[in-house]
């Protein structure tokens, strides 16, 4: 067990990130982190090539955050998206970062795990479409989808480039 402690402890945090991304609340994110790491340690004799375990616990993870998609009721967002400010300074950072929370939270659960996958983990689509479950086909339709409504709900992102490039 002593390479499965190394693993925790050498990649918990990337883990925790993602898993923050996905479902836009801390302690939700420990609770996916610290769900798919025992799913992973049940499964850690099994693992042919230790190396993959990374992969493995993160499609443990993005599978057991949509389960629990799928069980909860659809949330809403209260309140109004802060406005972005005209400085370069780290206010503007963490405007930008609250404003991308907010909107990515005004996602389904699927689509929000379709963009973490393409353009934060940089996952190609057939690669997104296998840790999902779901076809290419899919993939591409929820990303369209999501980039869509994060172009309504927050406008000022695309203002600001961050959804320049991003396809239409």
């Amino acid at each position: 067990m002593d390479e499965f402690d190394s693993f925790v402890r050498s990649r918990s945090a990337a883990l925790l990130r993602s898993a923050y991304l996905l479902t836009g609340d801390q302690h939700l994110a420990e609770d996916l982190v610290q769900s798919a790491l025992a799913r992973t340690h049940r499964s850690w004799g099994r693992l042919r090539d230790r190396g993959n375990a990374e992969a493995y616990t993160r499609k443990v993870m993005y599978h057991l955050q949509v389960s629990w998609w799928r069980r909860r009721v659809a949330e809403a967002m209260p309140g109004e998206l802060p406005e972005p400010r005209q400085a370069g300074d780290h206010a503007d950072q963490t405007t930008i970062r609250m404003t991308l929370r907010a909107a990515l939270l005004r996602l389904s659960v699927k689509q929000r795990a379709v963009l973490v996958l393409r353009y934060f983990e940089d996952c190609t689509e057939a690669e997104a479409a296998d840790l999902l479950g779901v076809t290419v086909g899919t993939i591409k339709s929820q990303t369209s989808k999501a980039l869509a409504k994060l172009r309504v709900v927050a406008p000022e992102l695309a203002e600001l480039y961050l959804l320049e490039g991003v396809a239409r």
